[in-house]
């Protein structure tokens, strides 16, 4: 009797850890490959997102304009154009804030708080709702929302290799259930770099870095599978890639002087402010027809784009063809390689959405379709109650198993 009372013990025992594991909830793990357009993968050189697409589901993913970085990750996890978002460029100003200017590339305005509280994104919302989060980079995720971040954040450094920072996701899945985040951010930026120097077309320079960076992400999902975690992948990209070419050139100090306007943002789309007494001149000089470029009133672009009613964006939208650049005086750097911000609705522009995990079920396809519908699906698979947003939670409902 005592033996066999100790012997259903024992058994009891060694089924717990199993019972726990069973019992521990899926973890949702978003990752962005910058720059990442969805044929890149028929290039042969994406194993690891070859078996993944077959276990889930790849897609196109039409963009929000402008089709730039810092806008479009900021709308796939609030759900918001950046019309409505807030981010309404890599760079812009605010008339609250007359002479300052929001830039990728200053620190200081790009950490301050005041340029992302137009949106609350979907690490906010989910501590607030009591789930653990952790960014292994993304853009807006280092910047308090009323003193609120995610449990485990990293401050973006390119230098911090991209197996580094699969290294880091893995050690946050090492945790105990308890303190293991529910929803991880990752980024990957090598993919758009090469792009930007070499163009989207085949070179050694972009495929080693499309290679690259599928090992990597294979490297985390295996690890992660390894662990007996549960866990649901979004990959996802900002935008595409168009090639560029200094034959295909708008000077914008061609059509009006330098001093009458200031060049907010330059290249695939120009952002326009006049400078002061100067509006009637720059209107009529950029509002009339050019090869090449349609430049629009800001509260008259085409609403196809959902932009223009954010004060944060400039008097003047031109937009280039796609494959042209516009220029404002000398670039700081050559105009060769690729380039994005052209519009959302051209196919170099789209970007990659894939999808696999426990709570995924494979689907063969899927049509082209708006980045602000992945944030209801991020919000169903982390489980908290999305906020209200552009996104259509019916479009990528039905990839849910549950």
């Amino acid at each position: 009797m005592i033996a066999r009372l100790v012997g259903a013990l024992l058994a009891l025992a060694l089924a717990a850890p199993a019972l726990a594991q069973e019992a521990e909830p899926e973890v949702t793990i978003l990752i962005s490959i910058d720059g990442m357009r969805p044929d890149y993968l028929d290039r042969g050189l994406t194993p690891h997102l070859a078996e993944f697409r077959k276990r889930g589901v790849a897609a196109a993913m039409r963009p929000s304009f402008p089709s730039k970085t810092f806008p479009n990750h900021y709308t796939i996890v609030t759900g918001k154009r950046p019309d409505r978002n807030g981010i309404v460029g890599n760079s812009m100003i605010d008339p609250v804030r007359p002479g300052q200017m929001f830039s990728m590339g200053d620190p200081k305005q790009a950490l301050d708080p005041f340029w992302w509280i137009e949106a609350e994104p979907v690490w906010i919302t989910a501590e607030k709702a009591g789930l653990r989060t952790a960014t292994m980079f993304w853009p807006g995720s280092e910047v308090a929302h009323n003193g609120v971040r995610p449990s485990d954040w990293m401050r973006f450094d390119q230098a911090i290799s991209n197996a580094q920072r699969v290294n880091t996701v893995l050690d946050w899945m090492r945790r105990p259930a308890a303190i293991r985040p529910r929803l991880v951010t990752m980024y990957f930026d090598t993919v758009d770099t090469a792009g930007h120097r070499f163009g989207p077309g085949r070179s050694p320079e972009l495929d080693a870095a499309i290679a690259e960076v599928d090992s990597r992400i294979g490297d985390v999902v295996r690890g992660v599978e390894a662990m007996g975690v549960r866990a649901n992948f979004i990959i996802t990209a900002d935008h595409g890639m168009a090639e560029t070419a200094d034959t295909r050139v708008i000077q914008l100090e061609e059509l009006i002087d330098r001093a009458s306007y200031i060049p907010v943002e330059t290249g695939p789309y120009a952002a326009i402010e006049p400078a002061a007494g100067t509006n009637e001149r720059v209107y009529q000089a950029l509002l009339k027809p050019h090869p090449h470029m349609a430049c629009h009133r800001k509260e008259a672009l085409p609403q196809h784009l959902h932009y223009g009613q954010n004060p944060r964006v400039a008097a003047i939208i031109c937009i280039a063809e796609n494959g042209w650049t516009i220029l404002s005086g000398t670039p700081p750097y050559p105009v060769k390689g690729g380039a994005h911000g052209y519009d959302p609705t051209h196919p170099d522009m789209h970007a990659l959405f894939m999808a696999f995990g426990p709570s995924i079920k494979p689907t063969p396809s899927l049509p082209l379709f708006d980045n602000v519908d992945v944030y209801p699906l991020i919000a169903a698979l982390t489980g908290f109650a999305p906020l209200p947003s552009d996104g259509e939670a019916a479009t990528l409902a039905p990839l849910v198993a549950r």
